[in-house]
């Protein structure tokens, strides 16, 4: 079998996650490709060294252009920072080298433009990190649509809501960082975004309203999460947004970004109303995908489960027996087949650089919506030049 070399740059939670799911993929899929792990690039030379060591990957660097120039490097990977995420994916396009990259995309829409253009331009492949939508239950919800099962698509209701910044004494991070593309709405708005328009298409304007809760966070203690300083910093990024939007395909939501939800681990959820019937789904539970059929019989109507088995898609590729479970890391490896796919067979991999622009352009309008409070069509959002 042909083996691909890949470099990694970053080895925090999403980098683990990535180093896995290419030591997994080729046990589970039957790749074109076997991923070899050739480079991973940390901060400075003493994490990069143990994260090397830890993930088994074969030589180490503090430079991520090291990474890059390598010969034996033919993949990278990006689960740097948002503020890296541009000028590592153009120098490893300049080279001719595929790019696979969390989300989202770029701090700025004009990064985002000009990875998406090189990319195109060079001909490579790219792949970016929007994994709940590899999974099966919602690939089965995108067919049950496209079949016309549920009808015209009259309403989306959508959320991504955590907790891991409720209490007014977390302390400041990169997240809350405006200049890298910080905020409830980057962070993980996008991933409802990406549900929305995987399920019913691309958005046309949007509404939005956003609010910082909290205006200042207490600084962390060097290389910690934990707060160190009674300094405080200023927050300029949002807590919650909550917009309306206007499909293309005269269908309407609702959708919420917001990390301030005690309780909420996971509710990357929706509900979609058909004039047919319809969707409910929510990550807390997704091995399941909720379906309600209009005209069932009076006093026995209701909603049925259907839970993940092998009949849904890649799922089979894990466990011949429904019920058993997928899990987060299941479907990094299932992202992983894709971008290797891609290389060694079909030659595309989604979503990719033009699909996470998409997205990117509806974050900046829903910015600009708040902004001016007034709906913001999707038409206005042009890229400057970068």
């Amino acid at each position: 079998m042909k083996t691909i070399g890949i470099g990694l740059v970053g080895s925090g939670f999403m980098g683990r996650c990535h180093a896995n799911a290419y030591s997994s993929v080729a046990g589970i899929f039957d790749v074109p490709l076997k991923p070899v792990l050739k480079m991973l690039a940390d901060a400075n030379l003493e994490m990069a060294e143990a994260a090397a060591q830890s993930l088994q990957f074969e030589n180490f660097t503090s430079d991520w252009q090291k990474l890059v120039d390598h010969p034996e490097v033919e993949l990278v990977d990006i689960t740097a920072p948002n503020h890296l995420h541009a000028p590592i994916a153009l120098a490893a396009i300049a080279k001719g080298k595929p790019v696979y990259c969390e989300k989202p995309l770029a701090c700025t829409l004009a990064e985002a433009k000009a990875m998406r253009d090189a990319a195109t331009s060079a001909g490579v492949a790219t792949l970016v990190g929007y994994n709940y939508l590899q999974n099966p239950m919602i690939q089965t919800a995108r067919e049950i649509v496209q079949s016309g099962e549920i009808g015209e698509l009259l309403s989306f209701r959508g959320v991504h809501a955590e907790d891991f910044m409720a209490d007014a004494q977390a302390p400041y991070t990169t997240r809350l960082d405006a200049g890298q593309g910080g905020g409830a709405l980057y962070d993980i708005g996008s991933h409802i975004i990406s549900l929305a328009r995987f399920l019913v298409g691309p958005i046309s304007e949007v509404m939005g309203m956003q609010r910082t809760v909290y205006p200042e966070r207490p600084e962390a203690a060097k290389h910690s999460k934990i707060s160190g300083s009674k300094r405080m910093k200023t927050v300029k990024v949002d807590d919650q947004t909550h917009f309306l939007a206007r499909f293309e395909n005269g269908c309407c939501g609702t959708l919420e970004a917001n990390w301030l939800a005690w309780g909420r681990k996971m509710n990357l959820a929706f509900e979609l109303n058909g004039s047919k019937g319809t969707l409910v789904f929510t990550q807390e539970h997704f091995n399941e995908l909720r379906l309600y059929q209009a005209n069932q019989q009076p006093g026995r109507d209701g909603f049925k489960i259907l839970e993940a088995g092998p009949n849904h898609g890649t799922y089979a590729k894990f466990c011949p027996a429904p019920g058993h479970q997928l899990g987060f890391n299941e479907l990094k490896i299932i992202e992983v087949f894709q971008i290797l796919h891609a290389l060694g067979a079909s030659g595309k991999s989604w979503p990719d650089f033009h699909e996470a622009y998409e997205i990117q352009k509806i974050l900046v309008a829903v910015n600009n919506s708040a902004k001016e409070s007034r709906w913001c069509s999707l038409d206005e959002i042009d890229s400057p030049s970068p």
